[in-house]
């Protein structure tokens, strides 16, 4: 039989409840409501420039990525009742993802950037909202980018349009 909860013990269950809350909405104590996701993929190659805190990815390799894109606002869009068009944010995803599909990202960021997931995901966040500002400016909000390198790995970049 299970000793009784000490009040101690359920505060602290609910503390860490919360940061669990907090962590999976992005990161965010205060998540908004409503939110729509679209799906894309990409294929690149790249490398990390022979740094060897990298290992063999040092060198050149391919990455087939799955990118999420969430939509977050705090109301809908009044004539619509949407956070945003699909087909709009499937298209401007779709734009964004051809400027790196198939390409080599050396070539793209030849400065020597390195271009791990990490850097992409905020890279993609920051060329969909310079889009968002130019086509779709009746969406405001959130968007969180989600790349993952497999079902396994994955890195996200979150932040205000």
């Amino acid at each position: 039989m299970m000793p009784h909860p000490t009040g101690a013990f359920i505060s602290r269950l609910l503390t860490l409840l919360l940061a669990c809350s907090c962590f999976m909405t992005n990161h965010q104590a205060f998540a908004l409501p409503f939110v729509l996701g679209v799906r894309d993929s990409f294929m690149i190659a790249h490398s990390f420039h022979d740094n060897p805190k990298f290992g063999p990815a040092g060198k050149l390799h391919g990455a087939t990525y799955t990118c999420d894109v969430e939509f977050s606002s705090k109301k809908l869009v009044s004539d619509t009742n949407w956070v945003i068009d699909i087909g709009k944010a499937l298209d401007l995803l779709s734009q964004v993802l051809a400027k790196y599909n198939f390409q080599n990202l050396d070539e793209v960021f030849p400065d020597g950037t390195l271009t791990t997931t990490e850097f992409m995901a905020q890279q993609i966040h920051s060329d969909l909202c310079t889009l968002l500002k130019a086509e779709c400016k009746e969406f405001q909000g959130d968007l969180c980018v989600k790349l993952w390198e497999s079902h396994k790995a994955w890195a996200s970049y979150s932040g205000k349009v």
